[in-house]
């Protein structure tokens, strides 16, 4: 029973499911942080996306999410959504190597979000993406 649990627990931290999703036109496929430990972790500790062009974050309610730069090895654009609607954005945020988790820097939207869109540094002025603009799931 402890062996099932703990094969569990690691299936949970490290099996990141993806889906397929359309900003801009452009088709992404995204992984999606859904467990606690997921959205802890993030992008953190990863040298960079791999063969993926972001994270998704979803959340069961609308509140002001905040992103740290725990971990991360590589900058990255902050896209906040409501129900698929862009309500805020970080361009290019850098890394923070050697900052105690205390002194993070929490980035957090203007308004009420339930995800978060996390993309390689530069893509959001590079695509054009705005405050309004939809970002739709395609499939996974």
């Amino acid at each position: 029973m402890i062996i099932t649990a703990g094969f569990v627990r690691l299936w949970q931290i490290y099996h990141w499911d993806s889906i397929f999703i359309e900003l801009k036109d452009q088709r992404l496929e995204v992984l999606v942080a859904k467990t606690y430990a997921q959205q802890y972790r993030g992008l953190g500790k990863r040298d960079d996306l791999g063969i993926y062009q972001g994270m998704l974050f979803v959340h069961s309610s609308l509140d002001k999410y905040g992103i740290v730069m725990r971990d991360m090895r590589f900058p990255i654009d902050v896209v906040w959504l409501k129900d698929g609607e862009v309500l805020d954005i970080a361009s290019n945020l850098q890394t923070e190597p050697g900052v105690p988790e205390n002194q993070l820097r929490i980035y957090r939207p203007r308004k009420p979000a339930n995800a978060i869109l996390e993309l390689s540094a530069g893509w959001v002025e590079k695509n054009g993406v705005k405050i309004g603009d939809r970002v739709k799931v395609i499939g996974g």
